[in-house]
């Protein structure tokens, strides 16, 4: 199983950035996916999730009409479209995978396949 987790970078306040999560060893459209981050210093917080099919989405309401996750299950990858970011939304970016995939969950202990992780840094 592995997943990886690609896009992230420096960017100004204001920008926009995409991050992708591609996903291997697993049937990746029977699974539930989410991005989560961990800035330093703080633990790991909920940013987006998106059910097996696409259907449903749910957000923290910290990115709540700026950020939009999606999912290709064609291609096994999930993506997280960050708009208008902000210093506070510098942090490592990490997608998870749910076998509960019915659900938008937001509990990182209902996740059991992680990504590396990749680091996204916003300056004022």
């Amino acid at each position: 199983v592995q997943l990886v987790d690609s896009g992230g970078g420096l960017v100004q306040a204001g920008d926009s950035l995409s991050l992708s999560c591609a996903a291997s060893g697993f049937t990746f459209s029977r699974y539930g996916m989410a991005w989560f981050r961990q800035a330093p210093g703080k633990e790991r917080e909920f940013v987006a999730s998106i059910t097996l099919s696409g259907d449903l989405t749910a957000y923290a309401d910290s990115v709540k009409g700026r950020f939009g996750i999606s999912r290709d299950n064609a291609k096994n990858t999930v993506y997280l479209q960050m708009n208008r970011l902000k210093p506070e939304d510098t942090a490592v970016y990490y997608c998870a995978a749910s076998s509960r995939g019915w659900r938008t969950l937001v509990d990182d202990n209902d996740y059991v396949y992680w990504g590396q992780g990749t680091q996204v840094t916003v300056s004022s």
